[in-house]
């Protein structure tokens, strides 16, 4: 059983890795793959010369933890990352294994705007993380919903809510701010050395 877990990581923080070891280990997970975004349709346009930072902050990130791996499946393919195709390739090339899908409740709400939502159902199951900032009426409504529609298999994992967001760790940069302790700090000394942000 693999987690796929994807995502801009702009930069890759604890919050991130919080949630991968929390899902491992209460879905008995064989291994938990990141797989870094280069062009995710609902997210702002991500800078595209960040790709391999973005993906060696991973690398570095999960160094010492051997249920941890990182993917450049999505930076390899041109034009947009969309979920759909990712798993449709990981099935292929872990055809024996089954896939589980790792995802916010935030990112749940507005599953039915992806790129052919139902082909994300037939590679994988989905693990949906709470968000402290979600109506959770919202995400059981959308659950039911993808549920009848795909027949959906999903998964809810309840976890302490952490409030920490690449987009706080890039502001707090910018402003001149201490980022540590929010990210590991092999990551806070690579950003500091390409003077990332």
């Amino acid at each position: 059983m693999i987690g796929v877990f994807g995502g801009s990581f702009n930069p890759i923080h604890i919050g991130h890795l919080i949630i991968a070891e929390y899902v491992r280990d209460h879905f008995h997970l064989e291994k938990v793959l990141f797989v870094p975004a280069k062009n995710p349709p609902h997210k702002d346009s991500v800078d595209d010369h960040t790709s391999q930072h973005r993906y060696n902050m991973v690398q570095i990130a999960i160094k010492g933890n051997p249920f941890f791996d990182v993917s450049s499946i999505e930076l390899n393919r041109n034009g947009l990352s969309y979920t759909s195709d990712t798993l449709r390739e990981l099935k292929a090339s872990y055809p024996d294994k089954k896939l589980y899908f790792i995802c916010g409740a935030d990112s749940i709400v507005n599953l039915n705007t992806w790129h052919s939502i139902g082909s994300i159902f037939v590679y994988a199951d989905m693990l949906v993380v709470n968000r402290a900032d979600v109506n959770e009426t919202d995400v059981k409504n959308m659950s039911r919903w993808l549920t009848d529609q795909y027949n959906a298999s999903i998964h809810f994992c309840d976890m302490p809510n952490i409030e920490i967001s690449s987009t706080m760790i890039r502001k707090r940069i910018k402003d001149g701010l201490s980022i540590r302790y929010m990210v590991p700090e092999g990551v806070e000394q690579y950003i500091q050395l390409h003077r990332l942000y």
